[in-house]
């Protein structure tokens, strides 16, 4: 156990640790008929997930029709975030063999934390309604650190690498794990390795995120961090 390589692990959360896109697109859908606009079919939400519901919502208008005035995309967003608070874990899952990962890990010694643009509101919203949240030392959202905070900055990763040391002796290397540009471009600016979980919402193909490791089912987590 001792020469496990790290101390602390960090997640993405839409993604990484659970399927949200189903209760996403429905919220997605929600603000697009407001807008006298066309449902988009649930798989297309799929790439439009990453970066906040702000970009989400963005992503989702100009494929449909175009952007809209400022004040009413704020409209939007606010209808948008009620109604998946409101069915935030209507069909949100976590990943086959996620939680079993995430007990090994906390046997081998680790401090787990969720680093997520979501806002940290319904982010813990969802960890409780799953009830996943007793594993977590940390949680940070993309309004945590403040405005212009969220990933790709650092500064969250940093923060809940931190929250993790605190108690232990020898605190030691902290990993990222996430599915999209935000998260291996955030690890990067923080220093720390990062595995892409090939299973979720990535931006771009998984061999051109430029991750150290890439997984396909979190079976493969344990030994994908022992290889860093």
């Amino acid at each position: 156990m001792s020469n496990f390589p790290f101390s602390a692990v960090l997640f993405d959360l839409d993604g990484t640790l659970v399927d949200s896109h189903p209760d996403l697109a429905h919220a997605v859908n929600h603000a697009l008929v407001l807008e006298g606009r066309a449902a988009l079919p649930l798989d297309a939400v799929r790439d439009f997930i990453g970066g906040g519901a702000a970009l989400m919502l963005e992503r989702a208008l100009v494929a449909t029709g175009g952007e809209v005035p400022t004040a009413r995309f704020a409209e939007l967003l606010a209808a948008l975030l009620e109604y998946y608070w409101a069915h935030i874990a209507d069909y949100t899952l976590p990943y086959p063999g996620l939680v079993e990962a995430l007990e090994q890990l906390a046997k081998r010694g680790c401090k787990l934390a969720v680093c997520t643009n979501k806002l940290e509101a319904p982010a813990r919203q969802l960890l409780d309604a799953l009830g996943m949240t007793h594993h977590f030392s940390a949680i940070y959202g993309g309004d945590t650190m403040g405005p212009g905070r969220a990933k790709p900055m650092p500064d969250m990763l940093l923060a809940a690498a931190a929250d993790c040391a605190k108690g232990l002796k020898n605190a030691g290397r902290a990993a990222m794990i996430g599915d999209t540009s935000f998260d291996v471009n955030a690890a990067r600016a923080a220093g720390m390795p990062v595995v892409l979980f090939a299973g979720g919402y990535l931006d771009a193909p998984a061999e051109e995120l430029g991750a150290d490791a890439v997984i396909g089912h979190f079976d493969a987590l344990e030994a994908a961090l022992a290889g860093l």
